[in-house]
């Protein structure tokens, strides 16, 4: 059942939202019979107060809200990372949850934060939530007066500031750099082919090879679930056998790893005829071997910008005319010892 608020109270006895404030705090400016009508209402509708809506100006935690998808994921921890440090610095406390890409989750852990226990959110989104492309959640909390800052997985649609990572940039630059170290059959293999961020990163690899006229290759595009790792060397095995590959970039470190593995049981050699990039420059990369050339995606950079822009909407609350912003966070090529040099 939907959470009785005060604009429905205002409506239900066509007044302003600041008259029924006013008469819940039981303010001297309301005539008394206005106070009892709108009290008693209130008490018989189980309405119970939301604090950002009925002081938003002078009440604040100092604590922000994050959600990210999936605490196992290196990038995500960076991000995390990255908010923590600034936000520390301005003064500000962290709450973080795990929506483990699940909608309902993340609804609910959005309902719970939003009663006045945090100032803002820094949200990547649930997967489930994209896939149903369902963000009521997230337009009822901002229209309360919550901000919302969205990194890296963002809705479109919905109008907050928002933090993204150049993924066509990044993927088409990754096979510029391939192919001019020798690579002719390049694949890319995704975890994340349902997110917007996966199919950024699809089309920048299309563009990369038609910049590099090389021929597109169907079989040499592979989508695999996220939830598979364990299965990945398994999956990758059958089309390694059947088709011509001399590189990969992977939108994850697991399954590039998986697809450097079987790559060296193959007999290939990396990086003399052989060449792996991974997006994501986290802990795995460094420790595989050979050591992994990424995509660096500076999650702790999208992780202070998303703080610094949530931190500047929360100190300046008042200013309607403060436009949202999106910001772009270049992508790197780290080059390790799983490709040649350019």
């Amino acid at each position: 059942m939907k959470r009785l608020t005060i604009k429905d109270i205002a409506k239900e006895f066509s007044v302003s939202i600041s008259t029924v404030s006013k008469a819940l705090n039981d303010s001297y400016e309301i005539s008394v019979s206005t106070k009892e009508k709108i009290q008693k209402y209130a008490k018989e509708n189980n309405y119970k107060p939301n604090f950002n809506a009925l002081s938003l100006k002078n009440r604040k935690t100092k604590t922000i809200g994050i959600v990210i998808p999936d605490m196992l994921n290196y990038f995500f921890a960076q991000v995390f990372k990255g908010v923590e440090k600034t936000a520390n610095k301005k003064g500000y406390k962290i709450i973080s949850c795990i929506s483990n890409e699940s909608f309902e989750k993340e609804k609910e852990t959005i309902e719970m934060l939003s009663n006045g226990s945090i100032d803002g959110f820094i949200i990547s989104l649930a997967e489930e939530s994209v896939l149903k492309n369902d963000f009521k959640h997230f337009e009822y909390v901002i229209n309360e007066g919550t901000p919302i800052v969205m990194f890296d997985r963002v809705a479109e649609a919905i109008n907050c500031d928002k933090v993204v990572t150049d993924d066509f940039k990044g993927a088409a630059k990754t096979v510029k750099y391939l192919a001019k170290t020798g690579s002719k059959n390049i694949a890319f293999i995704s975890t994340i082919s349902n997110l917007k961020v996966g199919k950024k990163r699809h089309q920048g690899y299309l563009k990369g090879l038609e910049k590099a006229n090389l021929p597109i290759n169907n079989n040499l595009i592979i989508n695999i679930l996220d939830d598979d790792y364990k299965n990945y060397e398994k999956i990758l095995k059958p089309i390694f056998e059947k088709n011509t590959i001399d590189a990969v970039i992977a939108t994850d470190e697991s399954s590039a790893i998986a697809a450097m593995k079987v790559a060296q049981r193959k007999g290939h050699k990396i990086p003399e005829n052989f060449a792996v990039v991974s997006f994501s420059n986290g802990i795995l990369a460094r420790h595989s071997s050979p050591k992994m050339s990424t995509v660096s995606q500076h999650g702790e950079k999208m992780g202070a910008t998303a703080a610094k822009l949530l931190i500047e909407r929360l100190e300046h609350k008042g200013d309607s005319n403060l436009e949202h912003q999106t910001v772009v966070i270049k992508t790197d090529l780290v080059e390790r010892n799983s490709t040649k040099k350019s």
